[in-house]
């Protein structure tokens, strides 16, 4: 078994989905400015590692499922007011 095929965090779907959903990933010229974006949302979230997407389908109440939505908009939105705060401070 190799781990880093079998076994991800869910997170990090919700989080890519949710940033080009958001438009985000097309509107910004930096290119580091996405891998920062995802390390900073994702070190706000809890771990919620699987092995098969169809797992959370099945085992994750809707309730659940919106919650964890949440945090993640709260966390990009979190994210994006730090960069900029440093974008600030650096220019």
């Amino acid at each position: 078994m190799k781990l880093d095929d079998d076994i991800h965090n869910y997170y990090e779907k919700l989080v890519i989905d949710k940033i080009e959903n958001m438009g985000i990933a097309n509107s910004t010229p930096n290119p580091n400015y996405l891998a920062d974006l995802c390390c900073l949302v994702l070190n706000q979230l809890p771990p919620r590692y699987i092995r098969y997407e169809v797992d959370m389908a099945f085992y994750l109440a809707p309730a659940e499922r919106l919650q964890m939505e949440m945090n993640v908009t709260n966390a990009i939105e979190t994210s994006i007011k730090f960069l900029k705060e440093q974008e600030k401070l650096n220019n």
